[in-house]
């Protein structure tokens, strides 16, 4: 009890930059935020195309500071757009070109695109 009561304690005088520093980087930060929006949604196996328009406003409402990121992310909604209107013939080019978004975003954010 009396070291919950010290962390808390310890929590509480913390100067904002060393919370800052707890949170990680910048690039971290913007990598938890794409990772928090494309883990939401269909599963992305069973529901690829519904996991795909899932995607696309909030990805495109993400405000990312890297612009390197901030680049692949608007590259993937629009692979997922581009995907999610697809049909027949155009349907295996816009898969290609979802996976070559993904694994843009995976180069910055490791793991973060499924």
């Amino acid at each position: 009890m009396a070291f919950l009561a010290l962390a808390v304690a310890a929590c509480g005088s913390s100067s904002s930059s060393h919370s800052l520093a707890l949170l990680g980087s910048a690039i971290q930060q913007d990598c938890t935020l794409v990772s928090d929006v494309l883990s939401d949604g269909p599963d992305p196996d069973a529901d690829p195309v519904g996991y795909a328009q899932a995607q696309i406003l909030p990805l495109r409402q993400l405000s990312i500071g890297d612009a390197t990121l901030q680049s692949a992310v608007t590259s993937l909604a629009a692979a997922y757009e581009m995907f999610s209107k697809s049909t027949g013939g155009t349907h295996a080019a816009a898969a290609q070109t979802v996976t070559k978004a993904e694994n843009k975003v995976n180069k910055i954010c490791p793991q973060a695109a499924p």
